[in-house]
């Protein structure tokens, strides 16, 4: 691993812990020369007791997993180089990759791509078998799903009569016309209550728990689920593949969330839907400092201090539920650069204001945003960024190339377009593991509930 800029890591870590960084720093930068190994020159390291999960998970495993949670979108697909990025996510400590594997839109594609995921897949598990793979299922269906065939074993779940048939996208949408065309011409948002989106989204789900993922996000489920009364229907669905998971998931469970702008969805009084909750970190612009973004309580709908409690799917009760918050991406405003609301970030969505950034900036303000979450919400844990797309593209300062993909790899002949936060990531994890080894260190919680509730 090269740090270019170790400078920047040691800003992420005095923003963490003051001067004591320099420690952790000197030790990651004395593991961090040399070359890198090949990814299966590794030796496969030993099952740890503390990420260890079977049919159920608990609630300090399951913090344990989102405190190491990094965004790897398109990692099972190949985007990238899949050696490096192997390396990166075994060497900083990544033990959740958020998005590996999805379809927005060009749904057609997917048969062709779950050989290679579950290559990949197999790669990374011969490395950690306890690193947690998720894939997503969105908020998003095109007419592309038209080519995909319906396997008889979607109808047999379903207690139909295998046909011969593909998806049918009309059938899939909101009957009424709601949200159709949402995204673009053909581009429509799935309708929950109907049996073919059901079936629709058991099928994705079953794909991408045999390629090898344990984790599923189910995208934006106030919109998916607009009519949804009770959420039974979601409910309906969701039980279905957990029932698949405990059949067929290599820990005989997957792990479910969505983003929930209401703080999270109940089924009954108060069975959760999810295991977990996600969403966008909503950052603030500071209007006397152009450009500089800051984490408030109660700004928009950001979700600090409103994640939901009840029953998990696992059985324990929370009075609220542990959740991730993230560098999102949405598009493009077309007004980088000014202030103008509306949940942009001075012009950007989240991932094209960040990568925006000088990597001063960007490794400090994550050192900064891990902080404020744990600080602000005990229940909230940052989920890094690592692979994500760029709907406002960054100028490269060599070529003046338009670089339309943001990776926290350092830069290397592999990864040229490294964005160098890979070295910081990992530090702010090992002062954070240094924190919780202290003998004043909070307790944690426990599955009946938590610290301070």
């Amino acid at each position: 691993m090269s740090l270019r800029n170790p400078s920047a890591v040691l800003c992420a870590l005095c923003v963490l812990c003051g001067r004591s960084g320099v420690v952790v720093l000197s030790a990651l930068l004395a593991s961090a020369s040399g070359a890198a190994e090949r990814p299966e020159a590794v030796r496969a390291r030993k099952l740890d007791p503390d990420y260890g999960f079977d049919g159920r998970i608990s609630r300090p495993v399951l913090e344990k997993y989102l405190s190491r949670s990094i965004t790897m979108m398109d990692l099972l697909t190949g985007r990238g180089s899949v050696d490096d990025n192997i390396r990166m996510l075994t060497g900083t400590g990544v033990k959740f990759a958020g998005r590996t594997l999805y379809r927005w839109g060009n749904e057609g594609r997917l048969s062709g791509l779950l050989p290679k995921a579950k290559r990949i897949a197999r790669r990374i598990h011969a490395i950690d078998p306890q690193m947690i793979l998720q894939a997503g299922v969105f908020e998003c269906v095109t007419t592309d799903a038209g080519r995909l065939t319906v396997p008889g074993w979607v109808f047999e779940e379903f207690g139909l009569a295998p046909e011969k048939r593909t998806f049918r996208y009309e059938k899939i949408i909101f009957p009424d016309g709601r949200w159709r065309n949402r995204w673009m011409n053909g581009w429509s948002v799935p309708d929950i209550r109907q049996l073919e989106t059901k079936m629709w989204f058991f099928y994705l789900a079953a794909e991408y728990i045999k390629a090898g993922c344990e984790a599923i996000h189910f995208g934006q489920v106030a919109l998916i689920g607009a009519r949804d009364q009770g959420m039974k229907h979601w409910w309906d669905m969701l039980s279905r593949v957990r029932r698949y998971a405990a059949a067929h998931a290599r820990r005989r469970m997957v792990i479910l969330d969505a983003h929930v702008p209401t703080g999270g969805r109940h089924h009954g009084r108060d069975k959760l839907l999810f295991d977990f909750h996600s969403f966008p970190l909503r950052i603030d612009e500071v209007p006397d400092r152009p450009g500089e973004g800051v984490l408030r309580v109660g700004y928009l709908d950001s979700i600090y201090g409103r994640s939901k409690g009840g029953v998990t799917p696992s059985g324990w009760r929370c009075e609220h539920l542990p959740y991730l918050v993230e560098l999102d991406n949405w598009g493009a405003s077309g007004k980088g650069g000014r202030n103008i609301g509306g949940g942009w970030t001075w012009g950007y969505d989240e991932i094209c204001w960040f990568a925006h950034q000088s990597e001063e900036y960007r490794n400090r303000w994550l050192g900064y945003a891990w902080k404020w979450v744990r600080e602000h919400d005990p229940n909230g844990f940052l989920q890094m960024p690592g692979s994500r797309c760029l709907a406002s593209p960054v100028a490269d300062d060599a070529t003046g190339r338009k670089i339309r993909w943001y990776f926290a790899n350092s830069p290397s002949p592999a990864v040229p377009n490294g964005f160098n936060q890979e070295g910081t990531i990992k530090a702010i994890w090992a002062e954070d593991t240094r924190a919780r080894r202290r003998p004043d260190a909070p307790t944690g919680r426990n599955s009946s509930g938590t610290v301070g509730e």
